[in-house]
């Protein structure tokens, strides 16, 4: 096996497929944390409180210095809750028994938010809408579990067991459980994988087993010609009615999805991509162009799964798909990490340039904006420096989210009556925030950039070496005899706000001091 140090090596110095990207001034740079079968988090059962908290704090911590801006959390596997849920129980897989609160008590979700906030990253709620009971057979399924008492809503197919998505009340239902999460805590985003209706299985047999809603079809499917098109109306009705609920309770909430990487082969349709596997349109029924194109959805984050030149579904093909159908919103491309394989059985995901080599190809698509991560355990492992190369050579520069001009476009207010005083060898530099009734509205300012400028240097916030410091509160402070480089010249100092969509505001009036020697 290659070791490390040589990996690395070559990551720095090799040839790249394609040409090094510029600075990358905004892109949304993220990591799934999956908790279904403690598969990133936690480590295992029977944590204490402490131990939760400390293994996600390494966790977050991790992901922040390999330049991660935002968590996609998952906080609802399987009908359960890594959170106080006025209507599920406790995860089994947060404390090892279904129903059973963290002891000494603390509510996870609120410490997590928290935490990765006061690191300058978003947190994105990751919910399974439809999974109620994973592997039925081992289960941990707890007395008052909504599949105990509310058995007409749900199927088993295989081994799980799934609400049933044809079923009114079940939407309105697994609605209302995610409008109490927007309400009651201080998520920046709602997120869906690629879980619909169940992946298909087969029977020993070999042959599909069929999704058990027959009667559910001759029920509600009226006007319907087959129980396919029927089931996609069915996602179709649930997701907007969660857009529309989530947007309605706060506005500023960003509602994404991360489907599997192919919507349609092109041999089933003209619009689909040019690959051959497994199609979510036809399979999940899940037709996310349709979200898109009506605006139901803020951005969608595909599997792409593939490597590059992949004979079925290349990854170049995809990339390229997904920025063409995008309907003017973001992609964020799913990489899939732990493919890596340090063994090198595999010619393509044993190379340490495969992931390198996607993101600079997707850089190259206009509405690529960013990426997400998948897993996190496997970035924890770093196969094949994987870690070490996206820290240094693609997440080393402090970048912004993209904007979404389309959810909003409107900057928040110019930071007002700038002024300045000086105690001993101390400056600071003041401003007034802006008056805003509601402290949540979507254009009120949630933290401040400080760009300084030397002398006759043109005041221009798109320079972003200019960046001084990025501050949430209304002033800041400058020791003199610390910033021996300042001494002698004089310096401008300008204030930006910022929003919850990242928009910003011109910069308030310039504060010049001169810092003698």
């Amino acid at each position: 096996m290659i070791k490390k140090s040589f990996i690395i090596f070559l990551l720095f110095f090799s040839l790249p497929l394609f040409a090094q990207q510029t600075e990358q001034l905004r892109e949304f740079r993220a990591a799934w944390i999956a908790t279904a079968k403690m598969i990133d988090y936690p480590s295992k059962r029977g944590l204490s409180s402490e131990e939760l908290k400390q293994e996600f704090i390494e966790i977050i911590e991790m992901h922040k210095a390999n330049g991660i801006n935002a968590i996609i959390f998952q906080v609802r596997p399987a009908a359960d809750a890594f959170f106080k849920s006025n209507y599920e129980p406790w995860s089994e897989w947060l404390t090892g028994k279904q129903g059973q609160a963290p002891e000494p008590y603390f509510d996870p979700l609120e410490f997590m938010i928290a935490e990765t906030h006061k690191r300058d990253m978003q947190f994105h709620a990751w919910i399974n809408p439809f999974r109620a009971v994973a592997t039925i057979e081992y289960a941990d399924v707890s007395k008052n579990h909504i599949t105990r008492t509310k058995p007409e809503w749900f199927f088993t197919y295989d081994i799980n067991k799934y609400f049933n998505p044809g079923i009114p009340e079940v939407r309105e239902y697994l609605t209302e459980i995610i409008v109490d999460i927007v309400k009651r805590y201080d998520v920046d985003g709602i997120h869906f994988d690629d879980y619909f209706y169940p992946y298909p299985k087969k029977n020993n047999n070999n042959k599909f087993i069929n999704v058990p809603d027959n009667k559910t079809f001759n029920k509600y499917g009226k006007g319907y010609n087959n129980v396919q098109d029927w089931r996609r109306n069915n996602m179709d009705l649930f997701i907007e009615m969660v857009s529309k609920e989530i947007k309605a309770e706060k506005s500023w909430i960003i509602f994404g999805i991360g489907p599997g990487g192919i919507w349609r082969n092109k041999s089933f349709d003209p619009k689909g991509s040019n690959t051959r596997g497994f199609a979510t349109y036809d399979w999940l029924y899940a037709d996310v162009l349709k979200w898109l194109e009506n605006g139901w959805i803020d951005y969608v984050a595909p599997q792409i799964y593939w490597h590059i030149g992949h004979k079925a579904a290349d990854y170049e093909e995809l990339v390229g798909w997904w920025d063409r159908n995008s309907y003017g919103k973001h992609v964020y491309i799913g990489l899939a990490v732990y493919k890596i394989d340090e063994t090198e059985q595999d010619p393509h995901w044993g190379k340490p340039s495969e992931i390198p080599n996607q993101i600079r190809l997707a850089r190259r698509f206009e509405n690529v904006k960013g990426f997400v991560l998948y897993q996190t355990k496997a970035i924890v492992k770093n196969p094949l420096g994987v870690s070490d190369s996206l820290r240094t050579n693609f997440f080393s520069d402090t970048c912004y989210l993209p904007l979404m001009t389309y959810v909003d476009s409107i900057p928040p207010e110019v930071p007002q009556n700038m002024d300045k005083y000086k105690i001993k060898n101390e400056f600071t530099i003041f401003w007034d925030k802006e008056d805003f009734i509601d402290k949540n509205a979507n254009d009120t300012a949630i933290f401040y950039n400080v760009y300084r400028f030397e002398g006759k240097e043109e005041i221009d916030i798109t320079n972003t070496d200019k960046k001084f410091l990025t501050t949430k509160k209304e002033f800041f402070s400058i020791e003199s005899d610390k910033k021996r480089q300042f001494l002698g010249k004089k310096h401008h100092f300008v204030v930006t706000s910022v929003d919850k969509f990242y928009n910003e505001s011109k910069p308030g009036k310039p504060i010049s001091i001169k810092f003698k020697k």
